[in-house]
């Protein structure tokens, strides 16, 4: 297994953090993982991607300029990167901030409406593990139980109060992710 996975949104939401529980969990389960962030010096709004590898070999190189899987958040992540999805590769999109059509009929596409799908469990900053949970359903490179424990690891006591909404919005965009697998 050999995965290039490109989270890309913008500022504040959660892009960077959905790629750092990819790496880490992929790491508690004795996967080869690179993580590499990408932002401009704004803190909310401005441009946000990272590219997480995982294998079960050694990682060669932790750039990729074809990624198997995108992770499209917003509409300009979208539009920057869907041309760049290797063929049969997974393009996950937020279609609640999308308003470009996918052109691509090469990959398996995964249209979730997750910033209003989040809305609805009552907090946006859950967008994120709604569409984590989407790839995981279609491209399962680690466990969901194990995604679960690392994820609750890394929001800490501090945030506890956000652990079952967090974990809800991920069990929600796998099933999401699932439902749409099944209907292809």
């Amino acid at each position: 297994m050999h995965e290039e996975v490109i989270f890309a949104g913008f500022g504040g939401q959660g892009v960077l953090f959905a790629g750092q529980l990819l790496a880490y969990t992929a790491l508690a389960e004795d996967k080869h993982v690179t993580w590499i962030p990408s932002y401009g010096p704004e803190m909310r709004g401005g441009t946000a991607n990272c590219t997480v590898v995982v294998s079960d070999e050694p990682v060669g190189s932790p750039v990729t300029k074809y990624p198997s899987i995108v992770v499209a958040f917003n509409n300009p992540s979208l539009e920057k990167y869907e041309d760049e999805v290797k063929p049969d590769g997974l393009l996950v999109v937020n279609e609640s901030l999308v308003i470009h059509q996918v052109q691509r009929d090469d990959l398996d596409l995964v249209l979730v409406p997750a910033t209003a799908l989040a809305t609805e469990l009552g907090e946006t900053r859950m967008t994120n593990m709604i569409l984590f949970g989407a790839m995981l359903a279609h491209r399962p490179m680690v466990a969901l139980d194990t995604a679960e424990h690392v994820l609750l690891d890394k929001l800490g006591e501090r945030k506890a109060h956000l652990h079952e909404l967090n974990l809800m919005a991920l069990r929600k965009g796998m099933e999401l992710g699932l439902a749409q697998k099944t209907e292809a």
